[in-house]
């Protein structure tokens, strides 16, 4: 299994110009404090209790990720979610293209990327 790799703000950047999809696991009160980058699919994995519910999201993710091939790009405030949610993806479900904003979208912020408004 390849795993889940770690991206930088460069990265993301690049790759979504080659049209590889971003999909920030956040949730909408963070989407509101911070932006959300440009393009980015927002589908909550945790809510703001930690609660999640892996069949509603896989539902949501399907539409944007339709193969285990297909390469994405997940982004959450610091990173730590994503890491959680993608080794998931990967070790447990077998997506093979699975990254993330390494550092989150505070990472992003840091850099002076773009975002917009949500």
């Amino acid at each position: 299994m390849a795993g889940l790799i770690d991206l930088t703000p460069k990265d993301v950047e690049k790759l979504q110009q080659e049209g590889v999809v971003v999909i920030d696991i956040r949730t909408e009160p963070e989407w509101k404090q911070t932006g959300i980058i440009k393009g980015s699919k927002l589908i909550t994995f945790f809510d703001i209790y930690g609660r999640y519910n892996v069949e509603k999201f896989m539902k949501e993710f399907s539409k944007y990720v339709p193969t285990k091939d297909t390469k994405f790009i997940l982004v959450c405030r610091t990173g730590s979610r994503t890491k959680v949610v993608g080794d998931f993806l990967s070790n447990q479900l077998g997506y093979k293209n699975a990254m993330h904003l390494k550092g989150g979208i505070y990472a992003w912020l840091r850099e002076h990327k773009p975002v917009v408004s949500y």
